[in-house]
């Protein structure tokens, strides 16, 4: 059989001499070698030293023709969205994901509107103001494609919650919950997926399902009553089944990646408590460039708007708190965040594993308050690719 070694070298001497190149012969088995499935024709990074000389560049930096761009493709660092975009992707038929997330979401103050309170100005109001709070999430999820068509994906997390507290008489305490989230189940429909020249683009449709396993019976003690039942943002779970269409796009070259996902929550019905949280709409855009074949940077932006809570529960008094006011709830956030997203080498036992990292400020909030404003976002993720 050809050696391609051996035709890499003679090819270097043909460039570095400057001849017609008459002096190569290349044989049929070596141009299968060249096919578009072997690696050299999809932009892997020329090892042989004499090419690397002849052509005056450092070892591992001379690619071959990348050939057109497949968005099916994961394989590459920015093959995925940020780490905080769920349902970015698809997958071949008999393709699984293994994925753990941790997020971290960081509250400090109060706001009304778009105007910043003090705890004074809130405590004029109510007697009990909240003043910080931090959200943590441990999520835990798995896809896989059937077909090349359709990819389930499910997700639960484990969530837990603090919020301090002031009272008027100036006394400080805490309140605490956590548990096993909402679960969700989604499919994700391929509608679109062509490349063309060296662009892709991809389309599918979210449609997924919320099932309201996380708690809405979180209990803690607080100054007035031990064991109280703790107010709406403290809960675990929505306590409804919830809609959660969407659709998703994304485009790439060799180079760089976009893409843009909407996506809602519907609330379907009243929970066993008699309320149900508001309906949510999101709309995030991003665009990412990969740095070699390990690491890719992304910017994002994240907008959110949210309605108030429909009904109430018997148990909470909204003159005490406003986080036990259904009717101080609604608001709207856009995010700017900026993540990195690092891929494992191919071969090795961390071949097709991925981590993945992104933090996020709030540039624009405005909320029907008074109510706790974001301060930051945080989240890391690690995802496996399991061909079968």
């Amino acid at each position: 059989m050809y050696s391609l070694s051996r035709f890499w070298q003679r090819l270097a001497v043909t460039m570095a001499c400057g001849c017609c190149g008459c002096c190569l012969t290349l044989p049929t088995s070596a141009m299968d070698d060249l096919s578009p499935s072997s690696p050299l024709s999809q932009g892997d990074p020329v090892q042989d030293q004499p090419v690397a000389q002849a052509l005056g560049t450092p070892l591992g930096e001379v690619t071959m023709n990348p050939g057109p761009v497949q968005i099916g493709n994961v394989s590459m660092p920015y093959d995925h969205a940020p780490i905080g975009v769920m349902g970015d992707h698809t997958h071949r038929q008999g393709e699984w994901m293994l994925s753990y997330r941790y997020g971290w979401m960081h509250m400090d103050g109060n706001r009304n509107g778009s105007s910043a309170l003090s705890d004074a100005q809130v405590l004029g109001q109510f007697p009990v103001a909240p003043t910080e709070m931090n959200m943590q999430m441990h999520m835990f999820g798995a896809m896989v494609a059937p077909t090349d068509r359709v990819t389930l994906m499910a997700m639960v997390p484990f969530v837990k919650k603090a919020m301090a507290h002031r009272t008027r008489g100036g006394q400080v305490f805490t309140t605490q919950s956590q548990g096993m989230g909402d679960l969700t189940a989604t499919g994700l429909i391929r509608l679109l997926d062509r490349p063309n020249g060296r662009v892709a683009h991809h389309i599918h449709l979210n449609t997924g399902v919320s099932i309201p396993i996380g708690s809405i019976e979180q209990r803690d003690d607080t100054p007035t009553a031990r064991n109280a039942n703790l107010p709406y943002p403290m809960q675990i779970g929505s306590g409804t089944w919830d809609l959660l269409p969407g659709v998703t796009y994304t485009g790439k070259t060799d180079h760089w990646n976009w893409g843009t996902q909407a996506t809602s929550t519907v609330r379907l019905g009243h929970n066993k408590r008699d309320y149900r949280l508001g309906n949510r709409l999101a709309v995030t855009p991003w665009l990412a460039r990969r740095f070699g074949r390990y690491i890719s940077t992304s910017v994002r932006l994240n907008g959110q708007i949210w309605g108030d809570i429909e009904g109430a529960d018997g148990g909470l008094n909204p003159r005490m708190i406003q986080t036990a006011n259904p009717a101080l709830q609604s608001g709207e956030r856009l995010d700017l965040l900026f993540g990195v997203n690092v891929m494992a080498p191919r071969k090795g036992i961390l071949k097709g594993q991925r981590l993945a990292f992104e933090f996020g400020l709030p540039v624009y909030q405005r909320l029907a308050g008074p109510q706790l404003e974001t301060d930051f976002m945080l989240m890391g993720g690690w995802q496996w690719l399991l061909p079968f």
